[in-house]
């Protein structure tokens, strides 16, 4: 039996023609892989959208699937598929942190993040062009120190837009029951990895009586469309807000 690597697969040594259905999709799939238009660990769309993509039926979708796990280049999850292929890390990562504020990872703060599919505030209906009462995914992060102080909180609203356009947000709709916990940390990559560029704009403002300050965060892409808002409210009497941005070099 001929001996294969990660990089090389049975179908590289059959003729596209000779291929049944469900091997090209596996093998276009496989070219995905390898170019880096899935990057290592990255979920891949579900059977849904890939059947969808290339004319075929969910079945078929599946036995290509199975055909890419069994060569070890696609793992399956009870979160769908994902790139098993190794290669080099994912490049030219979105400079913006998902939810803003977000602390970096510290072993002395307390860290929640979890996804509610519900109305959102008024204020985030109308920035995000959402009727009154439409139910839409949002997000609710918290972050205090071990001692409780440096308290800081914010909520995220989607718009339908984003939810119909990016993969890995639509998924969250099925298990956003407001307790499991939700690892949406990359969401700017996933917008931009589904080909929608970024605009961003934050206003920070003081709360009136209060020690706090509160930012709020509205995301558009290339066609002015909005995609999330974000309202973040800081304890300014223990903690710092620091906003890094990086100028490239012209040329």
């Amino acid at each position: 039996m001929a001996r294969t690597t990660p990089h090389d697969h049975p179908l590289d040594e059959e003729p596209p023609r000779l291929r049944p259905r469900y091997r090209q999709v596996a093998s276009e799939l496989l070219d995905g892989l390898r170019d880096g238009s899935v990057p290592p660990g990255e979920r891949l769309p579900g059977e849904r959208r890939l059947a969808e993509r290339f004319g075929v039926s969910r079945d078929t979708v599946r036995q290509a699937l199975e055909l890419l796990r069994r060569g070890g280049l696609v793992a399956t999850d009870r979160r769908g598929s994902h790139a098993a292929l190794p290669g080099p890390p994912v490049e030219h990562l979105s400079p913006l942190t998902f939810p803003v504020g977000a602390r970096a990872a510290d072993p002395a703060a307390v860290d929640r993040s979890t996804v509610t599919w519900q109305a959102p505030p008024v204020e985030h209906a109308t920035a995000l062009g959402l009727a009154p009462h439409r139910p839409t995914l949002m997000h609710h992060y918290e972050s205090f120190a071990a001692d409780g102080t440096g308290l800081r909180t914010a909520v995220t609203s989607f718009s339908a837009v984003a939810l119909a356009e990016v993969d890995e947000l639509g998924r969250y709709r099925e298990r956003a029951d407001g307790t499991a916990a939700a690892q949406l940390g990359r969401a700017y990559d996933w917008m931009r990895r589904a080909g929608l560029a970024l605009h961003h704009r934050d206003a920070i403002t003081r709360l009136p009586d209060r020690p706090s300050v509160r930012v709020t965060r509205l995301v558009h892409d290339q066609y002015a469309r909005p995609l999330e808002i974000t309202e973040l409210v800081v304890d300014a009497r223990q903690d710092t807000l620091v906003y890094e941005f990086t100028q490239p070099a012209a040329g």
